[in-house]
């Protein structure tokens, strides 16, 4: 079955389903009938038939001093609890708490990294906060060594905090 679009923009011969296969070429994605702009447009593709598959938020800050966020999706700010204690508030909130998050953290020391996983002071790394549960509007979170004999599992300020959280 062939498909019409009429002058007025009326599509005749599309079914329910969508467009048959073959309808789209190669040639065509090659031409920019697909752009970046389209697929990163927020509203172009309904959030909740990307569940399980995206990112739905992640921030890279640097933990001392005045917290500054350096590039972020969906984070609106980051509160400062404390050393080594921080809330990652979203801008836009998630569709329920029950979301995943992982993370890392360095610290810089001549324009780069010296201390991140398996440092000589023992694992560092982010974790959920046990203070806080998560809420669909921010999360907590904890930056430390593991529990050595050098720090007591004490938390720490890192100036290189990666987070990511998927649902």
């Amino acid at each position: 079955m062939s498909i019409t679009i009429n002058g007025s923009g009326t599509i005749t011969g599309l079914t329910t389903g969508g467009l048959p296969d073959g309808s789209i070429t190669t040639d065509d994605l090659a031409a920019g009938a697909i752009t970046n702009a389209k697929v990163n447009d927020s509203a172009a593709i309904a959030d909740s038939k990307l569940t399980g598959t995206t990112c739905k938020a992640w921030v890279n800050f640097d933990g001392t001093g005045t917290v500054a966020i350096r590039a972020s999706y969906n984070v609106s700010s980051i509160t400062d609890n404390g050393t080594g204690d921080y809330t990652v508030n979203f801008t836009t909130a998630l569709a329920d708490a029950n979301y995943s998050l992982t993370g890392t953290v360095s610290n810089t020391v001549n324009a780069w990294a010296t201390a991140s996983v398996g440092s000589t002071r023992g694992a560092c790394g982010i974790q959920q906060s046990g203070l806080t549960q998560p809420t669909t509007s921010a999360c907590r979170i904890e930056s430390g060594y593991g529990a050595t004999a050098a720090n007591n599992g004490a938390y720490d300020d890192f100036s290189a905090i990666y987070v990511a959280i998927f649902r």
